[in-house]
């Protein structure tokens, strides 16, 4: 989070495009869905990044299908790391593009941003994000963070929400990805909103099988999974509610550097935005994680059945 940059004067000045929302959930191709303008070009190809978990590689990988559909040159470069990562390498031209998610990165970029509405974040994200990115219109398709425990230690404790772990302070051990230690929808915002703490936090994976088989043998009593992971339903695992609102939406959203930005782009991602669905995500992970499918394979399969490839 030290690493963010928040546009001064010149965005704060500057009008935001208004985001007519249609029924789908996605924003209007008019404007662009940020304050970024036009004048990228895609004709030299688009690198696409994805950070290290199976969703956002299946995510980077539906991209390059729809984008070389409409005659772009893709790259895909998976599982590069966080957004501690990600975003620096986005910013120098490593990358170009990259699977984003409307509350995670608003946070990551503005820790104390209020904004939860779907429209509202995105105009908020348009005007925290560094000179020379923009975010594209957001799709239907949602993934929260959500904390998790099982069955056994929520009747042991008595938990049902995330107000429950203070009781238990000091006691309970946490296991998430590393960067969760320091992020506001992370061990930082569960002690600054319900004022919890921790026994130890144990750095693991993102929904992965370090921090689900950590839950699992009892290494862990709470862990930070993603509320499209499959594993939840399958082991009958408690999420705790959040009635604080700690954690916002999470709408996937294409984050792209303003020299990639061009019509190809917006209008091949905003149709994949408008034709997959959280219940398809889920479904695509499930392949990814349990049938052992190649991340890349999936994605073409998905994009062919629903017509967006031929």
């Amino acid at each position: 989070m030290n690493r963010r940059t928040l546009l001064g004067g010149l965005f704060a000045a500057a009008s935001v495009p208004a985001l007519a929302a249609c029924s789908s959930g996605i924003t209007s191709l008019d404007g662009g869905g940020s304050a970024g303008g036009g004048g990228g070009s895609s004709k030299d190809g688009v690198t696409i990044g994805t950070a290290n978990f199976t969703e956002n590689q299946v995510l980077g990988f539906l991209y390059a299908a729809v984008l070389e559909a409409a005659g772009v040159k893709t790259k895909v470069r998976p599982n590069l790391g966080t957004r501690e990562i990600l975003i620096p390498a986005l910013k120098g031209g490593d990358i170009d593009l990259l699977p984003e998610y409307q509350g995670a990165l608003l946070h990551y970029l503005s820790p104390k941003a209020e904004a939860t509405e779907e429209g509202e974040m995105q105009n908020t994200l348009a005007m925290a994000l560094p000179a020379g990115l923009q975010v594209l219109p957001y799709g239907m398709a949602e993934d929260s963070d959500a904390f998790v425990v099982t069955q056994e230690t929520a009747d042991k404790y008595g938990l049902s929400s995330l107000a429950d772990l203070k009781k238990e302070n000091g006691k309970l051990v946490i296991g998430a990805a590393p960067e969760v230690k320091k992020r506001e929808v992370g061990a930082v915002g569960l002690k600054d909103v319900y004022g919890v703490e921790f026994k130890e936090f144990k750095s693991l994976d993102s929904s992965g099988p370090l921090v689900k088989g950590a839950l699992k043998k009892g290494d862990v009593d709470v862990a930070n999974l993603f509320t499209t992971d499959t594993d939840i339903v399958a082991n009958k695992w408690v999420v705790l509610t959040d009635p604080k609102n700690l954690i916002p939406g999470q709408h996937i959203v294409p984050l792209i550097a303003d020299r990639k930005a061009d019509s190809t782009v917006r209008k091949a991602l905003a149709e994949l935005g408008n034709v997959l669905t959280t219940e398809d995500l889920t479904e695509l992970n499930r392949q990814v994680d349990k049938d052992k499918k190649d991340p890349e394979d999936v994605a073409n399969a998905y994009a062919k059945e629903k017509g967006l490839t031929k």
